[in-house]
């Protein structure tokens, strides 16, 4: 496994984070965005890297291979009542495929639950998406159901997989 630089996202990383994922929305249609990237600006995305920044309980992290941007994971706690939930994402540029990028982002992003006091985890994964399936069954998450027509793509639907850690 490749070792890459994984820290938090910082509010200068901004403008290499919509970078980032906007070539990743293009390079698969595994992401709930296209080529078209994220809908923010570069002054919305530092805003919104600021208060990550500033949170308790949710993370933005960056992996990095040198100066490129290669991939992200985002923790996004859920309101209120289910405080005790966070929400995961993880995307990583095409060219860094199978390297361990995914690997090392999800044990951060892990990490960062249990000191964190997040007890469940929550993802959706398309359920033609094997490899993100197998690495997430590899860390212990758990499948619950299945969301029919997910995605819609053109005039094509995908369904995916709802899953869930639990840390307790």
């Amino acid at each position: 496994m490749d070792q890459f630089i994984i820290r938090e996202a910082l509010p200068e990383d901004a403008e290499a984070v919509l970078a980032c994922l906007k070539q990743a929305g293009g390079e698969t249609d595994n992401l709930t965005f296209g080529s078209e990237g994220l809908p923010f600006t570069v002054e919305q995305e530092r805003v919104f890297l600021q208060e990550q920044q500033a949170s308790d309980h949710g993370v933005f992290l960056c992996a990095w291979d040198g100066p490129h941007l290669v991939g992200t994971a985002s923790l996004q706690p859920l309101p209120r009542r289910m405080y005790h939930r966070a929400e995961l994402g993880i995307s990583v540029i095409k060219a860094y495929w199978s390297r361990g990028i995914a690997s090392q982002l999800l044990e951060q992003v892990i990490a960062y639950a249990k000191s964190h006091g997040i007890e469940l985890l929550n993802l959706e994964v398309r359920s033609d998406n094997a490899r993100a399936i197998h690495l997430y069954e590899k860390y212990g998450f758990c499948s619950i159901g299945t969301s029919p027509a997910f995605f819609k793509i053109g005039n094509q639907y995908a369904d995916c997989i709802l899953m869930y850690l639990d840390l307790r």
